[in-house]
């Protein structure tokens, strides 16, 4: 058989899989077309404004849109959110205070966070006085009887759970199953927020965070929102009392969301937000067929083909350091932008190891578009996601074929 008989061969036993990924990317297109044309969205909206950015349409309606399709009453969606780090971080800083205790229910947080809640001169929330208590999931799902243990006793100010995975081999969350965690949550501590970090798990289900209870739920537009063609920013969005505390922290206590132009214009931000379900559908669908790929030449997938998938993240666990790094080598190789250039692995701001990271893509880092990454430590596991088109990916899928030597 040709490589691309294998393929097909191997998309003929996918079409089950396949169909729940477009049933669920046709159910966030309908949310997302009635969000904009209930906001009433034209062309005038994509303007850009400078100086302080009063009376911004463009910005303002852009986050009723947000909030339209996440079910929330509030959003912030702003350019000057840098990346998915720089937008969770703001999300904290606004809602804890000095000697407020936030609990993570999902164990320890993103590499890049740690100086974000840790340090005694840094600027972190500890030196701010707030206090952290961590819980592991248990066989990849909640812990809820030390949850519910620990949310009785301490009543904390927040509960944070990040969705996908970070740089670990378990599986992402599903937001069916957050919901009666997060209704327990709250009718044992009402005045606890709960935040989830919602980065790759957007309109990868039919139903987001914010739709089960949560009352904060962020990420970054050059992930999934963003459709591939936002150029920067990230979104937070949520009940509006949670908005108004982060909107303060976001600028100042006196100018809240009043402030902040973007000169470039918004049409980017709408039409990837609009074209997001689509994109999402093509870098999910592409990855369960790189996963059985891999998973024919003997490599262990996260998760496995008959698992629900809760974010757009393949993960691929190597015997070797160095089979890891011809892996997110090939795939530098097969993009579209800068596939000559040959990535390795290096000291990398806000991580703890090495890591090494294939981007060719035409936004700057852009984690929706065809990339892979991975910290250079046993397991040896390259996390795998993106890809702007399912026929791009098929044709990474052939080249994977050849892999193992």
């Amino acid at each position: 058989m040709s490589e691309l008989e294998i393929i097909e061969e191997i998309e003929k036993g996918l079409q089950e899989k396949y169909k729940e990924i477009e049933r669920a990317a046709f159910l966030n297109q309908k949310k997302v077309l009635d969000a904009f044309r209930e906001i009433g969205v034209t062309t005038a909206h994509f303007a850009g404004t400078s100086g302080y950015g009063y009376t911004d349409k463009g910005r303002d309606d852009f986050a009723r849109v947000v909030a339209k399709i996440f079910g929330a009453e509030d959003a912030l969606c702003s350019p000057h959110l840098t990346c998915g780090t720089h937008t969770i971080a703001t999300a904290l800083y606004g809602l804890l205070r000095p000697k407020d205790l936030m609990i993570s229910i999902t164990g320890s947080l993103y590499d890049t966070l740690y100086n974000t809640l840790f340090g005694k001169d840094n600027g972190s929330l500890e030196s701010l006085g707030v206090n952290f208590k961590f819980i592991d999931l248990k066989n990849d799902a909640f812990d809820e009887e030390q949850i519910f243990k620990a949310v009785k006793k301490h009543k904390p100010r927040v509960v944070f759970v990040q969705k996908s995975r970070g740089y670990s081999s378990r599986k992402a969350l599903s937001c069916y199953d957050m919901k009666n965690v997060f209704a327990e949550i709250k009718r044992m501590s009402p005045e606890t927020f709960i935040v989830v970090d919602n980065c790759y798990g957007e309109f990868v289900e039919d139903i987001e965070p914010t739709e089960v209870g949560a009352d904060v739920c962020m990420g970054s537009f050059i992930k999934n929102l963003g459709g591939s063609l936002a150029p920067t920013g990230g979104y937070i969005v949520g009940t509006k009392k949670a908005i108004e505390c982060v909107e303060r922290r976001f600028t100042c206590p006196s100018l809240g969301r009043e402030t902040g132009s973007y000169e470039a214009g918004y049409r980017l931000f709408y039409q990837g937000l609009f074209m997001a379900p689509h994109i999402v559908s093509q870098a999910v669908k592409g990855g369960f067929l790189i996963g059985e790929v891999m998973k024919r030449q003997g490599y262990k997938i996260i998760p496995e083909t008959n698992e629900k998938c809760c974010d757009i993240i393949k993960s691929v666990v190597f015997d070797t350091a160095e089979e890891l790094i011809s892996f997110v080598q090939l795939i530098q190789k097969l993009s579209p932008v800068d596939s000559s250039f040959v990535p390795m692995p290096y000291a990398m701001a806000g991580y703890t190891t090495d890591v090494i990271m294939a981007a060719g893509t035409f936004v700057e880092g852009a984690s929706l578009e065809l990339s892979c990454d991975s910290p250079i430590k046993a397991p040896y596991i390259a996390y795998f996601q993106g890809g702007i088109t399912y026929e791009q990916l098929k044709i990474v899928a052939e080249e994977l074929l050849s892999f193992k030597q």
